[in-house]
């Protein structure tokens, strides 16, 4: 047996075993009988454009997010470019006397929520609003609104911090604002798992639906941390690209050579998660299936990839799919543009796929586009699969010239690709070692009786 499948079994091994154990495990969806899970509805706020058709011609053309950051000054910094959200007016989303008492990832969130919403048809009140639930992925939440507060705090004293401080800084409010819109009454969630935020919300979803406890979930990311301390963070750590300031363009190249460090952006994603029977009921359209999902921990590192563990998690999520390594067609890569990150995710996909077969399954990372949006990138990551095995196109890693041998991979450079994929997976990975597949299938795959 080869390693990479002799490391699948071991991992479906584990799967199984704790199935018999009768206890739901962490890894992936609880094991009951089988639900099928449909994405009706997409929403996107990105640097690449504002709403989901603006964002998707943006990736499908190759054209990059990143800019010079306008938010502050950023002169003295190492890094001076971002994926800024450019042409967001608040008063769309909220009424102008409101926007001030949100913060930008709130509005964000509200954003794509809204969108995903309408193009799912869903009207929660002629729905069980107890049945609908909603959870979001958010790494830093208001961090913006906390330095702003910090300074009136220290010039102007204590009494002249704004009351929506804390409303405006706390995470979870990114899931109690869409809620409060749509008025649900399911189960309202935030997850923070750095960078793994959002793809381990549509995972949680997920698992409401299969146990029951939802039949709809409104499920994202919301990020706005394009902020002086948050940019600063990062610089400290050397984790930013600084080689491209000239040329912001070309600043994310994932798997390239040349890479320097990820290109820090912001943003939102919603899908609209609902089992089949749900989704037949209302006559919703589906975009795609998730099939399978999961999630582990390498008690590892606080920053540093474990190879072993991003592989543990692509073979359970493959295995809670049950599917084989060969149907996957497509793989969303985390592909974050660093060094370590980028390497560990190759030699994962190799570990489970075969040096083989990951020569041929096509990989790319849109963050060469749009940039890392922390929180949220998994949710946008798996909105963008699901159009991808919906459309039949794969975007592409631009900026990919010169590829690191180290990071072999079947990789859709440059331009877009024109393809059936039936199975795509989705991969997000987070300091602290916090890892989250998903696996997205189009419904044809399994006809919808």
């Amino acid at each position: 047996m080869s390693a990479h499948g002799e490391n699948r079994d071991n991992c479906v091994k584990s799967w199984e075993e704790g199935a018999r154990g009768g206890n739901p495990s962490s890894e992936g969806f609880p094991p009951r009988e089988h639900t099928r899970m449909a994405i009706t509805g997409i929403g996107m706020v990105t640097p690449c454009g504002l709403g989901r058709e603006a964002t998707w011609d943006a990736l499908v053309a190759g054209r990059s997010g990143i800019g010079p950051v306008t938010r502050f000054d950023a002169s003295a910094y190492p890094c001076r470019i971002a994926g800024e959200v450019r042409g967001f007016d608040p008063s769309a989303v909220v009424p102008r006397r409101d926007a001030g008492t949100l913060d930008l990832f709130e509005l964000y969130a509200l954003a794509a929520a809204d969108e995903a919403v309408r193009h799912a048809g869903l009207d929660v009140a002629r729905s069980d609003p107890g049945r609908v639930g909603v959870v979001f992925g958010v790494g830093l939440g208001g961090i913006a609104s906390m330095e702003r507060a910090h300074e009136t705090l220290l010039q102007r004293g204590p009494r002249r911090v704004s009351p929506f401080l804390v409303p405006m800084m706390i995470p979870n409010m990114a899931a109690s604002h869409v809620a409060l819109r749509l008025g649900t009454r399911g189960p309202c969630e935030v997850v923070a798992t750095a960078c793994a935020s959002g793809a381990h919300a549509v995972g949680a979803a997920c698992r409401w639906i299969r146990q029951g406890v939802a039949d709809v979930v409104v499920a994202g990311g919301a990020e706005a941390a394009v902020s002086p301390l948050a940019m600063a963070g990062f610089c400290a750590m050397r984790a930013l690209s600084t080689r491209f300031n000239d040329e912001p363009e070309r600043a994310s190249r994932p798997f390239d050579r040349r890479r320097d460090g990820f290109v820090l952006a912001e943003g939102a994603a919603a899908l609209v998660v609902e089992s089949l029977e749900s989704a037949r009921n209302r006559g919703a359209p589906i975009i795609a299936e998730v099939i399978g999902f999961a999630s582990t921990g390498d008690a590892y590192h606080i920053t540093q990839p474990d190879p072993a563990g991003q592989a543990r998690c692509l073979a359970l999520a493959l295995a809670d799919a049950g599917v084989e390594p060969d149907d996957v067609a497509y793989i969303n890569a985390h592909g974050t543009s660093t060094e370590l990150n980028d390497r560990a995710e190759a030699a994962a996909i190799t570990e489970v796929l075969g040096s083989e077969r990951a020569s041929r399954v096509m990989v790319s990372s849109t963050k060469s586009m749009t940039g890392h949006l922390l929180g949220a990138a998994g949710a946008l990551e798996a909105a963008i699969s699901a159009l991808v095995v919906e459309r039949g196109v794969v975007p592409p890693t631009i900026n990919l010239d010169d590829p690191d041998p180290a990071c072999a991979l079947g990789h859709v450079a440059g331009r877009s690709r024109t393809a059936t994929v039936d199975i795509a997976a989705s991969s997000s990975f987070g300091f602290g070692g916090t890892n989250a597949v998903l696996v997205i299938s189009r419904p044809a795959r399994r006809p919808i009786s």
